[in-house]
């Protein structure tokens, strides 16, 4: 079985809404990193040297290949990224190798057989 890392770098308010669509489109579990801090082309404004802008969550799935894309476009339409600037980016990346997947793995080969019927 391949895979691939989805990231996804969101608002800390839309954080679960990622999550839960991910789920929705197969993901079986995420990691999530809070207090990210980024810039986009519009360097950010601060306010007696402390920034105003919103938190950011970095939200790591690690999901099969076939489901990936559908998984990611899915992520971006729900939190609207190509319709609000500033509101998140996502990507994905492939992934070598991995351990500690079995319990997944055993869920993805079910829902990949429902599939197919």
């Amino acid at each position: 079985m391949r895979f691939k890392l989805i990231v996804a770098l969101v608002e800390d308010d839309k954080t679960d809404l990622t999550i839960e669509t991910a789920r929705e489109k197969g993901a079986t579990g995420c990691t999530v990193i809070t207090n990210a801090r980024g810039e986009g082309l519009k360097p950010q404004k601060t306010f007696l040297g402390l920034s105003v802008s919103g938190q950011r969550d970095v939200v790591l799935l690690l999901v099969e290949e076939h489901m990936s894309r559908q998984i990611l476009e899915a992520i971006g339409k729900a939190c609207q990224f190509e319709e609000q600037p500033g509101t998140g980016v996502a990507f994905q990346i492939d992934i070598e190798d991995a351990i500690g997947l079995r319990s997944q793995i055993k869920k993805i080969e079910q829902e990949i057989d429902e599939e197919d019927l």
